[in-house]
């Protein structure tokens, strides 16, 4: 009986990755028959998001029409889409976690969870129990600079130092109302702060864009010295020689988990899973490392001057904070800093 139920389990662990592997081999056959699928993405920087559709079509040879927008745009898209009852994007990525629980109470997404899901790293596992979206991008938001108007002992080190009168003009952010990193990170600080540190935030006189990734263009414009930047970006701008530096600001870098969906009624839903499955592979986690990103698997290490997510003091909302606060925040930016 010993000698039977070892042969068992011999044949199980044998049988068990084969059998997955047919699973997978059929998905990306019938993928392939679809031939291409449609992405609106605001994780990651544009080239990010073209080079994963890239290799995605070099490796399947499925197209990968890349919309790369910010998070609030995309979404404004995809839901005038479900309005005109047209179905073009197939797998949807926002960095605002709160477009995902609108999408999935109103039967907007498909449940799918991709095999490699228990691989990625433990912190951004599960975030919708049900199935319906899933973590593929992470990022902070953190106190950037102009390393050649600033200097490393000067720059602020924590988020209340950009209230300083000595920023009075100097400081750039993006728009709430047009990014999700931007605007997870003004609920978190007013959940830190109340709204008090975004009046007197405000008598500093910020540059506003709109995506998170203009703050990169001020600084390295010269026409604002430290911003509430994003980590990738701007670090993918300080390894093309631009003067950029990071601090991860001692009360908290912002958290941001950015999840992706399949589109209820897609077109092309068996390639719209494989991308799925694409996002959580170790390719895909490389092509996020080159981009400064942050790695979905653990088994890729973290670029060069960035610190990996368990060396870091992060803070971020609850997906229950970012679902009603966001929409909350936008009207209180706008009430302050009028636009």
């Amino acid at each position: 009986m010993k000698a039977f139920a070892a042969l068992a389990i011999a044949i199980a662990v044998v049988l068990g990755p084969l059998s997955a592997r047919a699973d997978m081999k059929q998905l990306e056959e019938a993928a392939k028959k679809e031939g291409e699928i449609t992405w609106y993405v605001s994780h990651y920087t544009s080239e990010g998001a073209e080079e994963l559709g890239a290799t995605f079509t070099k490796l399947y040879d499925i197209k990968v029409n890349v919309v790369r927008t910010t998070a609030q745009v995309a979404y404004q898209r995809l839901t005038q889409d479900i309005k005109n009852g047209q179905t073009v994007c197939d797998v949807f990525s926002s960095t605002d976690i709160g477009h995902f629980v609108r999408l999935k109470a109103q039967g907007q997404l498909e449940k799918y969870t991709p095999e490699d899901a228990s691989k990625i790293t433990e912190v951004f596992r599960n975030i919708d129990p049900d199935g319906y979206f899933h973590t593929t991008s992470a990022g902070f938001v953190l106190i950037t600079y102009n390393s050649s108007k600033v200097k490393p002992e000067e720059a602020p080190k924590k988020w209340t130092d950009l209230l300083d009168p000595k920023w009075k003009g100097k400081i750039s952010t993006g728009h709430p109302g047009f990014s999700g990193y931007v605007g997870t990170w003004v609920l978190q600080m007013k959940l830190l702060y109340g709204w008090d540190f975004f009046n007197k935030l405000e008598k500093n006189k910020p540059q506003i864009g709109r995506s998170i990734n203009d703050t990169v263009t001020a600084l390295n414009a010269g026409e604002r010295e430290v911003a509430a930047g994003a980590d990738g970006s701007t670090m993918f701008s300080a390894a093309r020689g631009n003067p950029l530096s990071i601090v991860y600001p001692s009360d908290g870098a912002v958290l941001i988990i950015a999840p992706s969906g399949i589109v209820k009624g897609t077109k092309h839903p068996n390639a719209a899973r494989l991308f799925m499955e694409f996002l959580y592979s170790i390719d895909a986690a490389k092509i996020n490392v080159k981009h400064f990103g942050v790695p979905m698997r653990p088994e890729v290490p973290v670029a060069k001057g960035e610190k990996p997510v368990s060396e870091i003091k992060a803070i971020h909302p609850t997906v229950q904070q970012i679902a009603k606060g966001i929409p909350e925040a936008i009207e209180d930016w706008r009430d302050t800093f009028g636009n």
